[in-house]
């Protein structure tokens, strides 16, 4: 019977060139998406910057850190397409209760006092 090798040796504890440049590639996107968040914070004042759009923007930005950390470091993007979904659907649906329940609740505080 035939042996067949793939790639590198099974024993081999080194990570393959690839999957090196990848990590990097990913580090520094988080990086630089860091970065602007810190340089988003630092002009807020001095630019008088409206505050929604300055939680808006570290919303976008988090949301885009985490999924890419999600997707690379926890390997989902390399999952099919229908695990992928049955995560991030109820995701969606759990975030939308998160903020249907403070609007309602902030809406029922404020008519009671």
């Amino acid at each position: 019977m035939a042996t067949v090798h793939v790639g590198h040796d099974e024993n081999s504890r080194e990570i393959p060139k690839a999957q090196t440049k990848k990590i990097w590639k990913t580090f520094w996107i988080l990086a630089g998406i860091t970065a602007l968040e810190f340089l988003v914070a630092g002009v807020k004042h001095p630019l008088h910057l409206p505050q929604l759009f300055v939680i808006f923007t570290f919303l976008i930005m988090t949301i885009a850190k985490a999924a890419l950390i999600v997707a690379e470091f926890m390997h989902l993007a390399h999952e099919v397409k229908t695990l992928i979904w049955s995560i991030v659907i109820p995701f969606t649906f759990i975030i939308w209760l998160v903020i249907a329940l403070l609007v309602e609740g902030s809406t029922i505080l404020s008519s009671h006092f």
